[in-house]
């Protein structure tokens, strides 16, 4: 958990995380390699010099090492596993749901796996998706509507195809829908990552929760126009988390508009990890600030109490976490004896409570 300078304590669910593998030995098609020496730049444009990763080291890390980054000094306490396949790129898949399920399992206290779907594979996608809630019970999928797939470059949220997949996952209790909708990653298709398509499918299944990764980043004033009018669309602050470092300026007109139009309640950390790294991330995030013009016209501030509520309880809320109970459950877990947390969920009590 996070503690700010007053002794408050912030529980961390980082609730975007992949676990990765771009080795040259995977890589098939040359956009493999184009996306993650794209992912390789996001990474050195917005994180301190001091704390950045070689290429080799970025392409593929072990599951101790992100064990260690996303929990070993607290930083969260939480991750949410969002899969991302680009199996016309990767032999064995980019971000596969089953090797994220496969750590998960080791860890179950510690992970939230969501699956995916891609409208494009038909009924054998629909038994697909059936698969992931069957074996891993999921309560969220992860879209990229950008993906390649055959000589398709992307696919509509909005489209026929995209709903019959909507229905299945509100037929299955899916009810948390992350599509990626921000920055474009090379060689796919900026505008088949456009949040447009996100108000149609909003407003049609109005059971299910949106919660846009990215914010629609660059098209923040679409997506914020959008999620005024849908109270079902949330806002992952993937990539514009990283902006506190070094445009808080920025940074701050984000967040003020997202608190603006969204309010506090429907906004969720996340680190996009391994892009960035928690470790140094939350701490940044939290003690961002927004200057004086910008509280004057936003009429709001990073106050502690947003910033629980951004950090985790939403999370928190949409993936039924009870927080005091987890605290709990964490103050033995495997992780926290391995990295000598365990006092430090000491405030969560003991499991008789």
């Amino acid at each position: 958990m996070y503690r700010t300078e007053d002794g408050e304590e912030i529980f961390v669910v980082d609730s975007h995380v992949h676990f990765w593998d771009a080795s040259q030995e995977n890589i098939v098609h040359e956009g493999g390699e184009q996306f993650i020496q794209c992912f390789y730049d996001y990474h050195t444009a917005f994180t301190p010099e001091e704390k950045q990763w070689t290429l080799e080291e970025y392409r593929k890390y072990g599951a101790d090492r992100m064990l260690e980054d996303l929990f070993g000094n607290a930083a969260a306490d939480m991750g949410i596993f969002q899969p991302t396949h680009l199996d016309e790129f990767y032999d064995e898949g980019f971000n596969r749901v089953d090797d994220n399920a496969a750590l998960a399992a080791e860890h179950p206290e510690r992970f939230i796996v969501n699956g995916r779907f891609d409208p494009r594979e038909g009924e054998a996608g629909l038994r697909e998706l059936e698969r992931q809630k069957e074996e891993y019970d999921i309560d969220g999928v992860k879209l990229y509507t950008a993906e390649w797939y055959g000589d398709s470059k992307g696919w509509r949220l909005d489209s026929e195809a995209a709903f019959e997949f909507l229905e299945k996952c509100s037929e299955l209790g899916i009810e948390n829908i992350h599509p990626h909708k921000g920055p474009t990653i090379r060689p796919l298709n900026r505008d088949a990552f456009d949040v447009a398509d996100v108000d149609d499918a909003a407003t049609s299944f109005p059971e299910l929760n949106f919660v846009v990764e990215h914010v629609g980043l660059p098209r923040l004033d679409d997506f914020c126009w959008i999620a005024a009018q849908e109270p079902n669309v949330y806002g992952g602050l993937a990539v514009a988390a990283p902006m506190a470092v070094n445009r808080p300026r920025k940074f701050g007109e984000v967040m003020g508009e997202l608190l603006f139009w969204l309010g506090e309640d429907r906004l969720l950390f996340g680190s996009d990890y391994a892009l960035w790294d928690p470790d140094w991330l939350v701490e940044t995030v939290m003690n961002a600030e927004l200057t004086d013009e910008q509280r004057d016209e936003y009429g709001t501030e990073l106050s502690t109490d947003v910033m629980r509520k951004v950090m985790g309880e939403n999370a928190a809320d949409l993936y039924d976490i009870d927080i005091e109970a987890k605290k709990r459950e964490l103050r033995n877990d495997g992780v926290s004896e391995r990295f000598g947390l365990t006092d430090h969920y000491a405030g969560g009590g003991t499991a008789a409570d």
